[in-house]
């Protein structure tokens, strides 16, 4: 059972009564207020696996502003989870922001590792020594979690987003950071509708190929890899622009991380007559605390 509602929520804009469409937003960031959005869905799954397991820690890893991190310590201290955070940037501590504060404040013990080891775990799901000494745990008691939550169960997860839609659209329209969302996504549309993912980081070379073995090679995705604005949590004053317009305009507070590049994406390409007229487009708010 989701601990809060989603909305779908139809905007007005005059742009969209000029292209003959009709706009909603799914609020998945109405879900709770730190495990929101995407994040509650890719760790439904993995909260039960973790259980089941019986495992003593749950351990991820992420960047110093990572809504992941941000959501696993706040599950771990809703369900009781000893959870561990493994962080890229020795340099940082955990009061070196808001989103590390708060994982600490939640119980996350913080482990800080240089990029180029950081990029060894990630790649190759080997953890840092000096962990498994310091938990005082073998690697059998551990659940490890992917980068941004993005594995199987995740998937299984996102893929009941779709299912929480009451109305009909033709197109559904998401940010795309691991891809992991757009496939589960993907695995619950019918055979009319069609999937468009707006990547936020430059992933043109692995994404589509991550996102069809998510999704056992369906064709119903498309990427638009322009809208990233330079890569993952990059912005300019057009695109912080955008965001608090939108704001302004529809009452939905959006950031330039995720959200606000899916939006921005969306208004352009239906500026540029991507969606015939009569579509129904739904964007999902993803929720997220942005940079």
């Amino acid at each position: 059972m989701l601990p809060g509602t989603i909305s779908l929520e139809t905007i007005n804009d005059a742009l969209f009564d000029e292209k003959g469409v009709l706009v909603s937003v799914l609020r998945l960031d109405k879900i709770h207020p730190h495990i929101s959005g995407n994040k509650w869905f890719k760790l439904k799954y993995n909260v039960d696996s973790f259980f089941n397991g019986q495992k003593k820690y749950l351990v991820t890893l992420g960047g110093a502003y990572s809504n992941h991190i941000i959501a696993t310590a706040a599950a771990g201290k809703e369900y009781g989870i000893p959870t561990i955070g493994i962080i890229r940037g020795e340099e940082l501590n955990k009061d070196s922001n808001d989103a590390l504060k708060f994982a600490s404040r939640c119980g996350m013990k913080l482990f800080f590792v240089e990029r180029e080891q950081y990029r060894h775990i990630r790649e190759k799901g080997i953890l840092p020594e000096e962990l498994y000494s310091e938990l005082h745990a073998p690697n059998s008691e551990l659940y490890f979690l992917p980068e941004g939550g993005s594995n199987e169960l995740a998937v299984k997860g996102c893929k009941e987003i779709v299912k929480n839609i009451r109305d009909d659209f033709d197109c559904i329209v998401c940010a795309v950071g691991t891809g992991t969302t757009l496939a589960g996504i993907s695995n619950a549309l019918e055979y009319n509708q069609a999937a468009i993912g707006i990547p936020v980081l430059e992933g043109k070379v692995f994404l589509e190929k991550d996102i069809s073995g998510f999704n056992g090679g369906r064709k119903n995705f498309r990427l638009f890899h322009e809208y990233t604005f330079g890569g993952y949590a990059k912005s300019n004053d057009e695109l912080d622009s955008f965001c608090k317009k939108f704001l302004q305009n529809h009452g939905i507070a959006i950031e330039p991380v995720y959200t606000g590049k899916m939006f921005y994406a969306l208004y352009d390409l239906i500026l540029k007559d991507y969606f015939k007229k009569g579509s129904r487009i739904i964007g999902v708010h993803t929720g997220g605390v942005g940079k």
